[in-house]
């Protein structure tokens, strides 16, 4: 079994799209986009919905007025212990980021929804846990 530390998912909503960020992932050698994610730094903690707000701020810059949460996933519960909490951001304000040193090379764009559909038709989107946090989602939009 692989042990891994909880992690907190923010779909970062507003007008007819989603906040989206773009990092090199090592393991498949490639750029990925997907919904801001990440667990804490080591020695700071707090709660999972002070953890998605802190995700949130770090590498987008975005704070949310609101916060809500859609669900808690398991990633591979064959393989590790990892889980992770869904959470929908809304009332976004634009601030500063404070990435890491190995998000470095993260940007962040306002993807509309019809282009992010369009991305995980074509599998340009393949992130396993944002397309879980999407399917949350759209079943709280009673899709």
């Amino acid at each position: 079994m692989v042990e891994k530390p909880h992690f907190a998912l923010v779909i970062a909503a507003e007008d007819d799209g989603f906040w989206l960020v773009q990092q090199h992932r090592h393991p498949v050698g490639r750029r990925c986009w997907e919904f801001p994610q990440g667990t804490w730094s080591h020695g700071r903690s707090g709660t999972p919905e002070d953890l998605a707000r802190a995700e949130l701020a770090e590498e987008t810059g975005l704070r949310a007025a609101d916060l809500r949460h859609l669900g808690h996933l398991d990633v591979t519960p064959g393989l590790s212990n990892q889980e992770f909490d869904v959470w929908l951001a809304t009332g976004l304000t634009p601030g500063p980021t404070a990435r890491e040193v190995t998000e470095a090379d993260m940007v962040h764009a306002f993807v509309p929804e019809a282009e992010l559909v369009a991305r995980i038709r074509s599998g340009g989107f393949t992130d396993a846990p944002s397309l879980a946090g999407y399917a949350l989602l759209l079943l709280d939009r009673g899709r």
